[in-house]
């Protein structure tokens, strides 16, 4: 998106910020403004600036705030992305081995089976029953699969160790 403004300021000088362009590229959002277009605007402003009427220095450093602030956001949102990621990965890990049911998207019908695999080859984590791939979404119960009885712990003798 093109800034909207006139093509020379107030002193005559064509204005430089009636070509900033707003994000580039395919799948950028053009509707808002990342931090490296925020930084170009503020150097753009700050070399523009009308010499009899420069800046305020509080402007100044609420502008590099605001940018310092954007840019902790963008890493916050970042580590909140990777760390939902991998809870994802646990979790379809965790349903190794373990009984299922889902309700099949083609036949509508409740299925079940136990889980033998988790493929991470998506974007979300799919569950692999026998031949059936399952979103982790689709998963509408989880039972614990019957596993063998532990062994009975060893008779107790008589006899005992001292040190």
């Amino acid at each position: 998106m093109t800034a909207t403004t006139s093509a020379t300021d107030r002193t005559g000088v064509a204005n430089p910020y009636a070509s900033l362009q707003m994000g580039t590229g395919t799948g950028v959002d053009k509707t808002s403004l990342g931090k490296d277009q925020f930084l170009n605007l503020l150097v753009t402003q700050m070399r523009y600036q009308d010499p009899s009427a420069p800046m305020d220095s509080s402007q100044i450093m609420a502008q590099t705030s605001s940018l310092t602030t954007v840019e902790r956001l963008t890493e916050l949102t970042t580590t909140q992305r990777e760390a939902f990621a991998l809870q994802m990965r646990l979790s379809a890990s965790g349903f190794v081995g373990q009984t299922v049911s889902w309700t099949d998207a083609k036949t509508k019908t409740e299925m079940t089976g136990v889980v033998d695999s988790a493929s991470f080859a998506d974007a979300v984590p799919v569950l692999v029953v026998g031949a059936t791939k399952v979103a982790l979404d689709a998963v509408s119960l989880v039972k614990a699969t019957g596993a063998a009885p532990p062994p009975p712990a060893a008779a107790k003798t008589g006899a005992t160790t001292t040190a």
